[in-house]
Order: structure tokens, then sequence, then C-alpha cells
């Protein structure tokens, strides 16, 4: 497929970089030396990537979507739900290892350390926001609310990113990988999604019939 080769290629790509000190990391650098301005905006702009905040908006929609569904009569009514879980899981099960492969030292801004490769709080806020709004559009009805949805997601997740790189807790190219990072991710849980509701459309419910 097309779509998740994209992301694939270009986190190859920017990885690549990193390891290599590439030429893309002196346009990363200078870029972030014209963004990095810390202040109060930027952190609270920040935390929308914590896990304490981007987790329990996933953990809401999560339990409403199993919760929707089940009350519909959908036989795996769990499967949507368990596939955002799973995402969302699988974040620092892949950050994790990748910011000890790449030893990334951080920006200017921030104590000296390394493993600021890629952004694990803008993974967190792709995956939390993104597979939220995948989980809950098929169950808004209304074509407004559901363009809401999806930009109330985006600003979310440009939001956290802005604020990571503003602040300086985050190089540019950390933030763009784990855009892509997030957007294999929730390819997963898309096409999870999609293939539930092909299955229910195509079956007919336990619970449906003479009553």
């Amino acid at each position: 497929m097309l779509l998740p080769a994209v992301p694939l290629l270009l986190f190859l790509l920017i990885t690549w970089q990193v390891l290599a000190d590439g030429p893309l990391l002196g346009l990363d650098e200078r870029l972030s030396e014209a963004l990095v301005r810390p202040d109060r905006a930027s952190e609270v702009l920040s935390d929308l990537g914590n896990v304490e905040v981007a987790v329990p908006v996933l953990a809401l929609a999560l339990t409403v979507t199993a919760w929707r569904l089940r009350a519909t009569g959908v036989d795996r009514w769990w499967l949507p739900a368990t596939a955002g879980a799973t995402a969302m899981v699988l974040v620092p099960v892949v950050v994790a290892p990748l910011k000890a492969w790449t030893d990334r030292p951080g920006t200017p801004a921030v104590p000296p350390a390394t493993g600021y490769f890629p952004s694990g709080h803008t993974a967190t806020a792709v995956v939390a926001y993104g597979a939220a709004t995948l989980l809950l559009l098929p169950l808004l009805g209304s074509p407004a609310v559901r363009r809401g949805l999806v930009a109330l997601c985006a600003l979310l997740i440009l939001g956290a990113s802005y604020g990571l790189v503003r602040r300086g807790y985050h190089w540019p190219l950390d933030v763009v990988a784990s855009w892509c990072l997030g957007a294999l991710l929730l390819t997963g849980v898309a096409l999870v999604s999609r293939s539930s509701r092909r299955t229910s459309a195509g079956t007919p419910s336990r619970r449906s019939g003479p009553s």
C-alpha cells in the first residue's frame, strides 16, 4: 500500500540522517535555532504530549467506542478499541529502543543528554489523539461534527509538536519522525476499524431477529 509506505520511507530517511550526521541535521539545527523561544505558552503546548494528558483522552474514546458498538449489537465490538489501545502500548515499545540506538543529543535549550530521537511526546500525541479521532468518527452522524473533530485532533497534535520545538525540548526532525511513526501505527487502527465495520455490515448480528 502506498499510504503507509510514504511515512515509512520518510522515517527511514530521517533516521539514516541522524545516524550518519547527514546534511539534513544542519538544516534541522538552523531551523531549531530560529524557532526556539522558551516561554510559558510553549511549555503548556508541549504538555499536550504528556501521557497524563493524552492517554486519558484516548481511554475515554476507547470506552465510548466499545460501549456504542456493543449497544448496537456489533459482534466484534471490542476489536476497534483493542486496536487503539494496542497502538498506544506500542509507542514506548518502539520509541525507547530507537532513542537508545540513535543516541541523539538534545538542543542547547535542555541539559546535556542523549536519546532525543524520536520524540516520545509527539508520538504519544499523534497516536492518542489520532486513534481517538479514528474510533469516534464512525459514531458521529453530522458531517460538521466530524470535520470539527478532525480539526481538533490536528490542532492538538500540531500544538504539542510546536510546543516541543519552541520550548527546545526536541529538534524539528525528532518531531517529524514521530509523525511518521504515529501515522504507521494509526494505519493499523484504521484498517482494523474499517474491517470490523465491514464485517458487521455484512454479517447479521446475533442480537438481531424477532423479539
